[in-house]
Order: C-alpha cells, then structure tokens, then sequence
C-alpha cells in the first residue's frame, strides 16, 4: 500500500462525488475543514485547496464563520481563452494565411475611445486584416492597439505576423471583457466573399495589462464558423 499523501484533487473528486450522489443535499451544510482533514488523514490546507477548487467552480457557498454549504443551483462557468487564430485552424487540419488589409496610426471613433478608457493624446494603432482557412476566408478582424502600452510594435512587421499573434506573444494581458453578438456582416461581408446583410459571429474583445487598455478588436467570423468552450 503506498504511504504517499492523499492530494487535494483526490479530496476534490470525492466531495464532487458526494455532491452528485446526494450524500450532501442541495443546501447542506457539509463537514467542516478539521473533521475532513482528520477523515482523509491530511492537513487542513490539502482540504481548504479541495473546497477553494469546488467553490470556484460552482458548486459549493462558503462564507467565514457560516461554514460551507453545498450549492442549491450549481453555478457553472464557461471558459473562453483567447485563441491564437493560426494554431485554431492548424487544429482543424487547415492551412492558416494571413493578410494585412490596412495599417495605420489614427484617431479612433468615440466609441472605441469609450472603450479603452482613452484620456485623450494617447497614439492609436488601427489594423485590420484578414484570417484564411485553406485560402477560403476565416475571419475579419479590425483591431486598434493602444502603443502607449505597447510601444515596440511600432517596429513590427504586421505583413508577416498577426497582431493576434504579436499580443499574444509580447503583451500578455491582465484581464479583459468579451462580448459576442450575431450581427450583419456589413463592410467586412465583402473580405469574407458573403453578402453584407448575412448573418455573422461577432465577437467584441478589451484587453487590458492592469490599469492600463491594451487593445480593443472586433473579430467577425465566416458564416459557417461555430464556437466551443469549455465547461
């Protein structure tokens, strides 16, 4: 028999199958972190990691001196990252191209001011450009980066390298919003061969590094692209 300790996902795991099995009831208050560490035979932080996990994930309310309870209503999440376009289409069996259709540095409208909480002064870069999925097109992105948080991609080579993937690589944010929407293709119904009034996948991102906005873009997808996330 090994002698080596019991880990918190093992914990986690149990107390997820108890939860399904209705050992602990919707509601219920479960058993607090010593009598769990003393049954698992571990320390009280293996459990408290256990707990944190569950709770994070939806299924367990815990609040200080009120104890842990189990969920009435799991909430779950969804998980989107955001993708690395090439790689999202090489997973597809798909040879990616990429095509820069417009780089310059610009006034942005108010709304995308809005957006990146712009003070006024700051220099923007706007691009768009097109993502092809064996040489048929994938996606339309038109995208404005704030260079005064990102000022070395003043000097890249945006013919040869997306700005999807220069941020991805170079910038890593902090955190960000998404927002998707099913919208008329409009202008970029032309780039991606389908008529302006068909229906697309329109997907709004802000990213920011802490305080400071990073980038905001506008992603419209080919009508036949369909979206997966993790739960």
């Amino acid at each position: 028999m090994s002698d080596a300790p019991i880990s918190w996902q093992s914990i986690r795991d149990t107390m997820m199958r108890r939860i399904r099995t209705r050992v602990y009831a919707p509601g219920a208050l479960i058993p607090n972190e010593t009598e769990l560490a003393t049954e698992f035979g571990c320390a009280r932080a293996t459990v408290n990691r256990a707990l944190q996990d569950l709770a994070a994930s939806g299924f367990l309310d815990r609040k200080r001196k009120a104890g842990t309870r189990v969920m009435a209503e799991p909430r779950r999440k969804a998980s989107m990252d955001i993708p690395l376009i090439r790689a999202e289409v090489e997973a597809r069996g798909q040879t990616h191209s990429y095509r820069l259709l417009l780089r310059e540095e610009a006034t942005p409208p108010a709304a995308v001011a809005a957006q990146l909480h712009l003070k006024g002064g700051e220099r923007l870069l706007h691009v768009q450009s097109l993502h092809l999925a064996d040489d048929r097109p994938h996606m339309f992105e038109d995208r404005w980066i704030v260079l005064d948080t990102v000022p070395a991609l003043t000097d890249a080579d945006l013919s040869q390298i997306s700005p999807n993937e220069w941020l991805l690589r170079e910038a890593p944010y902090t955190h960000g919003t998404i927002e998707l929407a099913a919208a008329c293709a409009g202008d970029a119904g032309g780039h991606l061969q389908g008529d302006p009034q068909t229906p697309a996948l329109s997907l709004l991102r802000v990213t920011w590094m802490h305080e400071t906005a990073i980038t905001f873009v506008t992603q419209i997808f080919a009508p036949d692209y369909r979206l997966s996330l993790d739960l």
